[in-house]
């Protein structure tokens, strides 16, 4: 088949010239060698015998086999690229895949923990050593203000105010953004700066860290990875930083908090980002609704 000779110097292409990696050339041959072995079902072998309508009846049989609408929009990236080919290596006289439209990523609601199991998980660090401590304070804080680890491990010592429950927090971007700690966070902050912090600074002054490593050192993303990590397992439960910081924002929203709110706490630029949440908190706002709004139980109208 002509097609088949076709794939072979497209993926040689990729390889040598565009130094495309191993993985992403096998997904090409994967995915063109399957919509190659439709064509060839319909008795088309050549490439001048292609046309866009070939390509879109082979892209309804992916829908029609149930396969995922992130692998139609994969098959269709594969098979642009390679029409494209074609078109450079003057094979066909047009390009029979210019017109096609990979369908829209699935967009899952994000992962939350019950705030139950997460109690659970807040308990786990052992507060009578100094690095327990830290770490129960490193996830009240966590949790309490929904932060990424990169704005956590950034913050100093004098990010955090303490009389006022808040903390001073640098985003992306470089823009700040105050927020709530809460009581719980602020008080195991408190205990953490007055007994552990000092230990394991080792009468460094010059640390501005508010969270310090074993060293003595501000810890590092991948150093709280690795304490979540460990506390996640004892617990049982499949957390990531992005799950408390999505279980944040979702427990506000389904305890009737308000989303510009939320929003700005979450340093959310686009409103969208925190409109996302918003799919897991609709049964629960329907019952807050159902049980405080004056109307909900109002008989319905014939």
């Amino acid at each position: 088949m002509e097609l088949d000779n076709w794939l072979r110097t497209y993926l040689a292409y990729l390889s040598d010239e565009r130094r495309v990696s191993r993985n992403t050339v096998q997904s090409y041959l994967g995915d063109l060698s399957d919509m190659i072995g439709y064509l060839e079902k319909l008795g088309i072998d050549r490439s001048n015998e292609l046309k866009a309508h070939h390509l879109t009846a082979y892209l309804n049989v992916l829908r029609q086999e149930g396969r995922s609408n992130a692998t139609i929009a994969r098959r269709t990236v594969s098979i642009r690229s390679f029409c494209k080919y074609l078109v450079l290596q003057r094979a066909v006289d047009y390009d029979p895949a210019i017109l096609l439209e990979a369908p829209k990523a699935e967009k899952k609601p994000p992962r939350t923990v019950r705030a139950s199991e997460l109690d659970k998980l807040l308990e786990m660090p052992d507060t009578s050593e100094d690095i327990g401590l830290r770490d129960r304070a490193m996830l009240e804080v966590l949790y309490a203000s929904g932060l990424r680890v990169s704005e956590l491990v950034s913050l100093d010592v004098e990010h955090i105010r303490l009389d006022m429950g808040f903390l001073l927090c640098l985003g992306t971007g470089g823009r700040e953004r105050m927020v709530p700690v809460g009581s719980a966070g602020t008080a195991w902050v408190s205990r953490y700066l007055e007994v552990a912090r000092p230990r394991l600074a080792r009468d460094d002054k010059r640390e501005s860290a508010l969270f310090l490593n074993h060293l003595g050192a501000r810890l590092s993303r991948q150093g709280f990875w690795k304490t979540l990590k460990k506390y996640a397992d004892q617990s049982g439960l499949v957390v990531t930083p992005h799950t408390l910081r999505h279980s944040f924002a979702s427990h506000l929203l389904e305890n009737g908090a308000d989303i510009r709110a939320v929003q700005e706490m979450l340093g959310h630029v686009a409103p969208a980002s925190t409109q996302a949440y918003l799919p897991t908190v609709k049964p629960k706002l329907m019952e807050i609704h159902e049980r405080n709004h004056p109307r909900a139980g109002a008989k319905r109208i014939d």
